[in-house]
């Protein structure tokens, strides 16, 4: 009948999110290649990047939950090989993303040229201070690709750059897609360059689309990888403006790659992609980033598995409830733990620092959990915790 939708239970709803993010019989026992790794990669949308390692840098960790043990330099090498099929810009946060995605991210390289939807501290050079941007570029030109601990020794010292200047004009210039990420150091410091010197010719002379358009086309690959999700969820996924996702996801529903369902205990409407299943073979265990996608958004998580997640990493020591660093542990379709780690580099172990179960986790939990732990430690080459009892 006209104005009714279709009902989904929670339970369905989880297993469409679980087989849309890559966890219906996962297989993680198998070699990993660079081919599945962009699969995978492609599959997400993207992989968030952040600084924090005290464990493991977070673009590993999706690949790992996802793949089992792989060689990290294999995605090393992916970020920083040419030509090009991954390429890092704002995605989510700063994010790994197929490089076919490029046109779909100028609007918001248009946006930060005039100074918009970017840090406070980074307009500026869209603006009073766009000469000092402009020489910046001028010299990456001539001298080839710089990092910001380059411009902060030596010669320019005694000009106008100092280190936090040289980081915000350089973070500008990237925001704005006048410079790209050429790769990234050993110490994980990003190096760039001219978007020309780095990215493919063909993905660069590809027409760039209307922003509406490709604003369309980021929330239609967020319905993808989330499966079903409201329309907070969506914009979330590429950070889009919260004033243009309504026009955006009102195209998806009339072009029939979404149709708005109502899921029971859900308060609100959700939209279910064309071609999202809800698997049957959600079992097994993992380790999950911060930010994975599954729980990136704290709320959906909430939504989704009844599970209350907080990245504690800013809250102090004293205040923390579980930890400053906590992977939850994915667990036959439900999130039954959670584990605060660090990799003690040093003594060459991985350590549980504090772990707890969640209300009605199964018996099974611990044995499994400590599977899990293993097949991390041996993918980080460390000692996992239960060897040291």
């Amino acid at each position: 009948m006209p104005g009714l939708t279709e009902t989904l239970s929670a339970g369905e709803a989880r297993r469409i999110a679980l087989t849309a993010a890559g966890f219906n019989a996962p297989v993680r026992d198998r070699p990993v290649d660079s081919a599945r790794i962009r699969r995978l990669i492609s599959g997400l949308g993207l992989l968030q990047i952040d600084s924090v390692n005290v464990l493991e840098r977070a673009h590993y960790l999706p690949i790992f939950s996802r793949a089992g043990g792989y060689d990290r330099s294999l995605l090393d090498r992916m970020m920083a090989e040419r030509p090009k099929r991954v390429f890092e810009y704002w995605g989510h946060e700063a994010s790994l993303l197929p490089i076919g995605a490029h046109p779909l991210m100028r609007w918001r390289m248009e946006r930060a040229r005039g100074g918009h939807g970017l840090w406070r501290q980074l307009a500026v050079f869209a603006g009073a201070r766009r000469g000092e941007a402009d020489a910046l570029l001028r010299r990456i030109e001539s001298d080839g690709p710089v990092a910001a601990s380059d411009l902060a020794a030596g010669p320019a010292r005694r000009g106008m750059w100092v280190w936090s200047e040289a980081k915000h004009a350089l973070e500008w210039l990237f925001w704005a897609g006048l410079v790209a990420a050429s790769h990234r150091r050993a110490t994980f410091e990003r190096v760039y360059d001219l978007p020309e010197r780095v990215l493919p010719r063909a993905v660069l002379a590809l027409a760039t689309p209307d922003p509406a358009d490709a604003r369309r086309e980021l929330m239609a690959q967020a319905a993808r990888a989330l499966g079903v999700a409201t329309a907070g969820d969506l914009r979330d996924y590429y950070r889009i403006p919260a004033d243009d996702a309504p026009a955006a996801i009102a195209a998806l529903v009339e072009d029939g790659i979404v149709r708005p369902v109502t899921i029971r205990g859900w308060r609100q409407t959700a939209y279910l992609h064309r071609d999202a299943r809800a698997g049957r073979r959600v079992s097994g265990g993992a380790l999950l980033s911060p930010f994975d996608p599954l729980v990136w958004r704290r709320e959906r998580a909430e939504r989704l598995f009844g599970f209350r997640y907080r990245l504690e990493i800013y809250t102090p020591a004293d205040r923390r409830e579980h930890g400053y660093y906590v992977l939850p542990f994915l667990l036959n379709g439900a999130l039954v733990a959670r584990v605060d780690l660090k990799a003690d580099r040093a003594a060459g172990r991985l350590v549980v620092q504090r772990m707890s179960l969640e209300p009605g986790a199964p018996p099974e939990t611990r044995e499994a959990l400590a599977a899990e732990l293993a097949r991390m430690a041996d993918w980080l080459a460390l000692t996992p915790p239960d060897a040291d009892r």
